[in-house]
């Protein structure tokens, strides 16, 4: 019996050795491939956190560079910021404070500089449609219509469409381009939710156009009232 069982054994495990001499190589590898990402993966989540602390040091320092209205110390920080941290979102944050306080000190080149590069670089696509809309209400006081239209010509993320359309119409009505105007105004209105401030502020360009958006529904609504209606004959 204990000669059958060691036999039983021997053949087991000589399959083991046969199956391994065939197929060990590949198993050692698949886990090596495995256990290496899993630790890439760790490292990688190391990295992003690691970035992400620096980058908040350093967009503190673009924060009290625009505190203390030092021009030149805020480039440098940007700058910091722009070339060793310019894939977090401290970065974006940064660039769109950067550029309001350029505007603000009357460094328009600069300020459309920082917009223009959170524009065509931050990966978020909030951020990317900020910089956008600031950017074409800046070219647009600089009468660089063309320009400012095209800032806006991209596809926009759904809560920004509707501003996207506000800001195409400022710009048009600037252009003397009244059904334009009325026409992407009249998108922003009814893009808007019902109790945003804002919907109001849209309300009073299409009524300093001629237009009185709160008629459209009624009327819409009478003139379904008003329709005869059909029967169907058997």
């Amino acid at each position: 019996m204990a000669k059958h069982l060691d036999l039983e054994e021997q053949e087991q495990l000589d399959e083991l050795k046969h199956f391994w001499k065939q197929y060990g190589d590949l198993i050692t590898w698949a886990l090596i491939a495995v256990f290496g990402a899993v630790a890439a993966w760790n490292g990688y989540q190391y990295w992003q956190r690691s970035q992400a602390a620096q980058a908040a040091v350093m967009y503190d320092e673009v924060e009290r560079a625009v505190q203390s209205g030092e021009v030149a110390k805020l480039d440098r920080a940007l700058a910091d910021m722009k070339d060793r941290y310019g894939s977090t979102t401290y970065a974006q944050q940064a660039g769109l404070l950067a550029a309001r306080a350029y505007y603000d000190k009357g460094n328009v080149d600069a300020s459309k500089a920082a917009l223009s590069w959170v524009a065509g670089k931050a990966s978020d696509e909030g951020y990317q449609a900020i910089a956008k809309l600031r950017l074409a209400g800046v070219l647009m006081e600089n009468k660089a219509y063309d320009e400012a239209l095209q800032q806006l010509s991209g596809t926009f993320p759904k809560d920004f469409v509707a501003l996207a359309a506000d800001r195409r119409g400022d710009i048009l009505a600037a252009q003397g381009k009244k059904n334009e105007a009325k026409a992407e105004y009249e998108k922003a209105y009814k893009g808007l939710d019902e109790r945003a401030e804002y919907r109001r502020l849209v309300e009073v360009k299409l009524n300093a156009l001629g237009v009185d958006p709160t008629m459209a529904a009624p009327n819409s609504a009478a003139a379904a009232a008003a329709a005869p209606a059909t029967e169907v004959k058997k």
